[in-house]
């Protein structure tokens, strides 16, 4: 479980490694989040070479989080060229998959393929939310609690989750919906032309699944999955049926166990 210098921050991640040949997947975790926000499924599969990323201020990486998405992208680009994976299926969930989206825009050259998870072409954040952060912490945890599971998810995951973003603290936090708010490509979104897988919960109410539907009629060579039943934190509730997609993409766009 190493630590990465990229020359201007300390990042830590995981790195599950796979056949020599077979693909590199980055996963890129959403606001208040870390390398747990990705369940085990995700984070080991077979066949396939898995990085697992701490954005700055999150997780165990060192910094204070970044107020743009163009800044989240350029870290994770200088992760990629301080790692040395070339060609990397990009997973993004919620803020993630904004950073995956500015990522394909801008060094769209360098990336196979996507997977965007409870995403969006634009992340409005609710004022009331901003200002929740930085007035009553806890009470914006509950409210953002409440918006981020389906009604039918695990008490003890939501339990889960609230600690999560409470140890992530209100600054970096604050910052994290504060890129997310000033995020929007939706006028330039169709100009990402990579093989795009995009996934979301049929009961994501953060990322409703018009957001999801935008992207795949925009992206050229996009496909939606819905998942019924399951909320924004669509890969924690529903692990196994989402990991089973996501192989089931990375066979058809980059073959598991390619020679």
């Amino acid at each position: 479980m190493p630590y990465v210098e990229t020359g201007e921050e300390k990042l830590f991640y995981t790195e599950a490694r796979g056949p020599e040949h077979g693909p590199r997947v980055v996963l890129v975790h959403g606001a208040g989040g870390s390398r747990l926000h990705w369940p085990p499924q995700l984070r080991r599969m077979d066949g396939a070479t898995v990085y697992s990323l701490d954005l700055p201020g999150h997780g165990r990486s060192g910094g204070f989080g970044c107020e743009t998405i163009e800044a989240y992208a350029s870290v994770v680009a200088r992760f990629l060229d301080a790692v040395g994976i070339s060609a990397p299926v990009v997973v993004g969930h919620s803020m993630g998959g904004a950073v995956a989206q500015q990522l394909a825009l801008s060094q769209h050259g360098r990336l196979a393929a996507l997977i965007l998870v409870g995403t969006g072409a634009k992340l409005r954040v609710a004022p009331s939310i901003l200002d929740g952060i930085q007035g009553d912490f806890e009470e914006a945890l509950e409210s953002i609690t409440a918006y981020a599971w389906s009604p039918g998810a695990d008490p003890e995951l939501k339990e889960l989750g609230r600690e999560a973003l409470r140890e992530t603290g209100a600054e970096v936090l604050y910052r994290d919906f504060q890129a997310c708010d000033g995020f929007d490509v939706m006028e330039r979104v169709d100009k990402i032309t990579l093989p795009t897988l995009v996934l979301v919960g049929s009961e994501d109410r953060l990322t409703p699944v018009k957001y999801s539907r935008y992207l795949a009629e925009r992206i050229p060579e996009a496909d939606l999955v819905v998942m019924e039943g399951a909320g924004h934190m669509v890969m924690l509730e529903q692990p196994d049926e989402v990991g089973g997609v996501v192989k089931g993409f990375l066979t058809k766009e980059a073959p598991l166990n390619a020679a």
